[in-house]
């Protein structure tokens, strides 16, 4: 009786996978601002990120993000809009 080999779901590469369902929340990038902070070298230069993110059906929040690079801003915002997340009451299915 000869054994078959372990099939890998679609991914190929191995690893976890499982990014295949939608995002729950739309998330939009409301502005960047670099920032500069002067050391005793010259200048640090930073980025500042505001994100919000909702669901489309009540649900808002907003999050600020802080670091060296633009991504890691804009990630840590998105985060932090998810977890600061309130309810907004809709009228007819619409603020």
């Amino acid at each position: 009786m000869a054994r078959e080999p372990h099939q890998r779901g679609g991914n190929q590469r191995g690893g976890r996978g499982g990014r295949d369902e939608t995002p729950e929340f739309a998330d939009r990038l409301v502005a960047i601002n670099r920032v500069s902070k002067t050391v005793k070298g010259g200048k640090r230069f930073g980025f500042a990120a505001l994100v919000v993110v909702g669901d489309q059906k009540g649900r808002v929040g907003f999050g600020k993000g802080k670091a060296k690079e633009v991504p890691e801003a804009i990630r840590k915002a998105t985060e932090q809009a998810k977890r600061q997340m309130i309810r907004v009451p809709l009228r007819e299915g619409r603020t």
